[in-house]
């Protein structure tokens, strides 16, 4: 597992998740199964674990317990699987976002922009839509808007019409080839988080990243019973703000809704003042938890 991918924040996660060893818990990422052995060992023999990942790869490091189950489904849905394996309501859910260690190390997958590979970036290897399907396909107004929303780039225009300029001469196929088509649109100097943030947006298109989190977080308020915990870890401003405008108003835009009463209608209080980061020391030994925000909810 430690291979596959070191889990950020572990303590704060568990202390978050405030485990009750009789409970119900969910893992709704899976991947190298780290946050879900430790969930484990804070269970009894009465606990529970439901654990969901759509990536293939991480059915490997599937654990050995009575008290696990494995989902091989995306978190969007959540409550369906949750319903099937009779587990409505659950004490805790957790949620660590974004792409694993072992994704970005795995060449093949087309994730990184170390290696040269064709371009993937499919988290469910079943999926239809690949990362190479959208930079030949996409129309100049759609690559634009996915380059301007979900990767940030502020040359977003001059950067889809170059990509659609560049395959008119034949398809771009690898990351090479893309690297290639734009390297006139790469700031000098930036080049790596340039990269970086096409990427981004390319993988959140690829496996509508957002719309499912959206999906899980709403389902998430349905599923967990009164005190039970929701702590989700977001490496992505994008992310991140669905998560506390969740928290904080119970929907992901505007302001938040009252009842007949003027109380605030909304499912969740949030349980920790604003998010929770990563120490100077976890941060110097693992890299990938620079990014990190923790943030943890209580259900009304």
């Amino acid at each position: 597992m430690s291979e596959y991918h070191v889990p950020v924040m572990l303590k704060e996660c568990i202390d978050g998740l405030n485990i009750d060893p009789d409970g119900t818990y969910v893992d709704v990422t899976f991947g190298g199964g780290g946050h879900s052995r430790e969930i484990l060992k804070h269970l009894g023999p009465k606990g529970r674990l439901i654990a969901f990942d759509q990536d293939a790869d991480a059915q490997r490091n599937i654990i050995d317990d009575e008290r696990f189950v494995f989902v091989d489904q995306n978190f969007r849905y959540l409550k369906n699987f949750c319903r099937l394996h009779g587990a409505i309501p659950v004490n805790g859910i957790l949620a660590d976002l974004g792409v694993s260690s072992h994704q970005f190390d795995e060449a093949d997958r087309g994730f990184s922009i170390r290696f040269d590979a064709e371009l993937d970036m499919r988290m469910n290897q079943l999926g239809e839509l690949t990362a190479k399907d959208v930079v030949n396909n996409y129309s100049v107004a759609d690559l634009h808007r996915i380059f301007g929303i979900y990767g940030e780039i502020q040359n977003a225009k001059s950067l889809a019409e170059t990509i659609a300029t560049a395959r008119l001469n034949g398809s771009i196929v690898t990351i090479a080839d893309l690297k290639n088509a734009i390297s006139n649109r790469i700031p000098k100097g930036k080049e790596n988080k340039y990269l970086a943030q096409v990427f981004q947006a390319l993988r959140i298109e690829v496996n509508q990243e957002l719309e499912a989190l959206k999906d899980f977080l709403m389902q998430s308020a349905e599923v967990l019973d009164v005190g039970g915990r929701l702590v989700v870890m977001s490496y992505h401003s994008l992310e991140d703000r669905l998560v506390k405008n969740f928290i904080a108003k119970g929907k992901f835009s505007g302001e938040v809704e009252k009842d007949l009463y003027g109380n605030d209608n909304k499912p969740l209080d949030a349980v920790s003042r604003g998010a929770i980061t990563a120490s100077a020391e976890e941060i110097t030994n693992n890299n990938r938890a620079r990014s990190a925000k923790l943030r943890i909810a209580v259900k009304k």
